[in-house]
């Protein structure tokens, strides 16, 4: 018996071996196509689909879903949604602009997203967006209450006939003026501030595509040199060269770089005041000394 469970773990030990090779000159040798003209395989789509379904739906569980019934809210949503969320993911009678429709993975319709999902599900892939899918963080561009707000007008979506899109309706009655945010996207509200929290900052680099032009340690992907490395930013004098490297100059830099220093390369990237402070936060711990 002894001697069959020996040849057994040889013979697993052997394939897992042999599928690690495999798995290993599919990728170095580019066998596997990247492109976004050919869908994935069937096997590679499964295999997504069921990691994307369980790991929401672990993420979600404990989620506090508020009311989604308010006509106020259903409308901020709708203006949402048009300002931020029709353009690749279409609506009743109205298809994704061009851009999107050349993405792999195909974003979802949301008109089925909102039969199908539970709105705790909906409110975290907002928020949180999906790896490698081209859907977008929104916890970086909106308020947890406006991306309710998203999540209240989904819900009404699917009741929807393109006109009724078209016209604005929900089948719930309408806002007052002075309740109802514009058509265009909404300011987020102030927030308390925090101090600044270096992990969350180093999620917040990838948002904000720092890592397309800085080479950064520790963090995936930056490797690029459009602007200076940021290695050992925290022994730095100097800040772009100019103002002293403090917390408080870092964050104004992150803000608006041509305050700092007029004809600077480095583009205001809209950055929350947060966010600001948590990158500074975490720039503060690239250091060459430690």
């Amino acid at each position: 018996m002894r001697r069959w469970n020996r040849i057994a773990a040889w013979l697993l030990a052997a394939l897992a071996a042999s599928g690690a090779a495999l798995g290993t000159a599919v990728i170095y040798f580019g066998w596997y196509d990247v492109s976004a003209t050919g869908p994935h395989t069937v096997p590679v789509h499964v295999l997504l689909d069921v990691a994307l379904t369980r790991s929401v739906k672990v993420r979600s569980a404990d989620i506090d879903v508020p009311d989604l019934d308010d006509a106020a809210r259903i409308q901020r949503g709708n203006a949402l949604y048009r300002a931020h969320c029709v353009q690749c993911h279409g609506a009743p009678g109205l298809a994704p602009e061009p851009y999107a429709l050349g993405l792999n993975p195909a974003p979802a319709a949301l008109v089925g997203t909102a039969r199908e999902r539970p709105a705790a599900e909906i409110f975290w892939i907002t928020r949180h967006g999906i790896k490698m899918t081209g859907m977008p963080a929104w916890q970086y561009r909106l308020t947890d209450a406006q991306i309710w707000d998203v999540v209240a007008f989904m819900r009404v979506l699917p009741t929807l006939s393109p006109e009724q899109y078209r016209e604005g309706a929900t089948d719930a009655p309408r806002a007052a003026p002075s309740e109802a945010q514009s058509e265009g996207p909404s300011e987020a509200p102030s927030e308390a501030m925090r101090l600044g929290d270096a992990m969350a900052g180093r999620d917040a680099l990838q948002q904000y595509l720092c890592v397309t032009c800085h080479a950064i340690p520790g963090v995936p992907g930056a490797r690029h040199h459009v602007g200076p490395s940021l290695a050992g930013m925290a022994d730095r004098s100097r800040i772009a060269g100019v103002v002293p490297n403090t917390p408080d100059n870092m964050q104004k830099w992150l803000l608006d770089p041509r305050q700092i220093k007029p004809g600077s390369a480095m583009p205001n990237l809209g950055l929350r005041e947060q966010d600001a402070r948590d990158i500074a936060a975490f720039l503060q711990t690239l250091s060459n000394l430690d």
